[in-house]
Parts: C-alpha cells; sequence; structure tokens
C-alpha cells in the first residue's frame, strides 16, 4: 500500500506575511501643494532670466517704449558688441587670474590642513586649529572689509590683483577645511594603517591615498570657492580702483552714468558674466551637491 507524500504545512506568520506582500500597495497620494509650489519657484527663477536675455537683446532706445516682457520684433547684438569692445576681455582675464590664484592655494592648504586635523585629532595644537578654522565659519566678509583695507595698505598691496587673492584665500579656507575634514574622517582607517605598514610616508598617504578618495570633495569644494570668487563685488570695490584692474562683477558699473543706466548692455554683461558659471555649474553639478550632502550623510 503506497501513500501520497504530503506538503508540509507553512507556519501561519510565514503565509500571513507572504499575503501581505501579494496584497497590492496603495496608491500614492499626489502632492498638489508641493507641486504648486515647485511651479511657483520655477517662475520665480524663470521670469527674470527671460527678461534679462531678451532685454540684452533690445535697443536701448526702444526698451522704455516696450513691454518689458514681450520679446522685440528687431532684436540686436549691438549691446553684446558695445560690452566686447568696452575692455570686456581685459575684465574678464582678470577674474579668471583673481578666481584662479586664489582657489587653487585655497583647496590645497585647507585639503592638508583637514588631514592634518583628522590624522592627528589628538594633538592639542591640531584641536586648536581646527576650531579656529570653524571660527572663520561665524565671521562674515562685511564685517572685515576695514582690517582686511587696512592690511592690504601696510602691505603696500593697495590697487592690485593680489589684494583680491590674498584676502579670498582666507575667506575659501574654514568652509573647504570643514568639507575635505568630513571627507577624510570617512575613509577607514585601516587604509592608514596598511599604507604606513607598507613603509609609506604622511606625505604619500596623503596624495596617494587620501587625495583619490576625496575627490569629490575637492572638485566641490573647488566649483563653491570659484563661483563664489568669480561673483565678488565688495573686495574689488574696496581694494582697487583702475579701470584695467576691474573684475567682471565691477565692471558692470561701466554702463552706469551720471544721469543713465543702458540697461540693455548692463544686461548684456550679465550674460557673458554668467555664461563660464553656468558651464563650470553644468559639468561639476553632480560632483558639487554630492560632495556637499554626502560629507555630512554618512
Amino acid at each position: 500500500m503506497t501513500t501520497t507524500p504530503t506538503k508540509p504545512r507553512r507556519p501561519r506568520k510565514a503565509a500571513h506575511r507572504e499575503r501581505q506582500h501579494r496584497s497590492p500597495q496603495p496608491a500614492r497620494r499626489r502632492n498638489w501643494a508641493g507641486g504648486l509650489a515647485g511651479w511657483l519657484w520655477l517662475a520665480v527663477v524663470a521670469v527674470p532670466l527671460y527678461w534679462t536675455l531678451i532685454t540684452s537683446l533690445k535697443a536701448q532706445s526702444n526698451y522704455y517704449a516696450s513691454n518689458p516682457l514681450v520679446p522685440t520684433g528687431s532684436p540686436t547684438l549691438d549691446n553684446y558688441r558695445l560690452v566686447i569692445e568696452s575692455d570686456f576681455l581685459q575684465y574678464f582675464v582678470n577674474s579668471v587670474v583673481v578666481t584662479a590664484g586664489a582657489v587653487v592655494p585655497a583647496v590645497a592648504f585647507s585639503f592638508m590642513a583637514a588631514y592634518a586635523i583628522v590624522r592627528g585629532w589628538r594633538m592639542r595644537f591640531l584641536r586648536a586649529m581646527n576650531g579656529l578654522f570653524l571660527m572663520g565659519l561665524a565671521i562674515p566678509l562685511q564685517a572685515t572689509v576695514i582690517p582686511v583695507y587696512l592690511i592690504i595698505i601696510r602691505l603696500n598691496l593697495y590697487d592690485s590683483l593680489p589684494a583680491l587673492i590674498l584676502p579670498s584665500i582666507a575667506f575659501a579656507i574654514p568652509l573647504s577645511v570643514l568639507v575635505l575634514a568630513n571627507f577624510i574622517r570617512d575613509v577607514p582607517k585601516e587604509l592608514f594603517d596598511s599604507m604606513r605598514v607598507d613603509g609609506a610616508t604622511e606625505w604619500a598617504t596623503l596624495w596617494r591615498l587620501a587625495a583619490p578618495l576625496t575627490r569629490p570633495a575637492i572638485l566641490t569644494v573647488t566649483i563653491f570657492n570659484a563661483l563664489t570668487i568669480w561673483n565678488g563685488f565688495l573686495l574689488p570695490l574696496v581694494l582697487t580702483q583702475s579701470p584695467d584692474l576691474r573684475t567682471l562683477p565691477l565692471a558692470l558699473w561701466t554702463f552706469q552714468g551720471q544721469y543713465g543706466v543702458n540697461v540693455p548692455a548692463v544686461l548684456a554683461a550679465v550674460v557673458l558674466t554668467t555664461l563660464p558659471v553656468l558651464v563650470l555649474y553644468a559639468f561639476g553639478r553632480r560632483q558639487m551637491l554630492s560632495g556637499l550632502t554626502a560629507g555630512f550623510s554618512r
């Protein structure tokens, strides 16, 4: 006599979990308020950009006689031609020199300082230096204009590009050290120990191990500092006076007369000034966003 094998019974808890897993998930409710707020914010951002672009293509004589939000029937590039002929290339070169001359030393020094703070945290001197860097985040640029001006005068650097580069380096270091230190702190300690066992020096560990692993953070602080220094207006206004040393934000005053302002030319200069920023942000957007969030969310 043969008996048919019986299927083993599943536990009740497992069967209940399986039924819950197979049951259809309730549909998510649409966030209409959030969507409406997003579209409103898009309008707030897009309308000024649209107005800037269409106004830069209008003639100065027709600017006040036309609707500001309606494109002109006969667009012209005379405003861009006027901007380029008004020493725009000289101002562009000045901005590039100031930005590159401040960002490269600031990022290099901040990276080495962040590595020393993380690796030598037990040293009292390095803890004090870390606190000093963090205090720099609480001091705004506007509060130090007069001391910076007096220091630049004492150094005989007034009305020169180094007068813009040195303070820009100082104000870029605190945030850079904070971001880079958080990234270096996330590198496993075993990797540093293995490098030390292999006989690598601290300098070799810094550039062969820490630098490749923290590349997103380095790109983040580089892009952020470059955008900040490129758009800087207060330091060039206070520390320079020669027309041939103006940077692009300060050069916009060129199109402001005593009794009027050439608004289309000013906006054409704004468009040309913004193009390098848009290109830099387009290529480094992912690295910048991931670098600003990953170091604090791990």
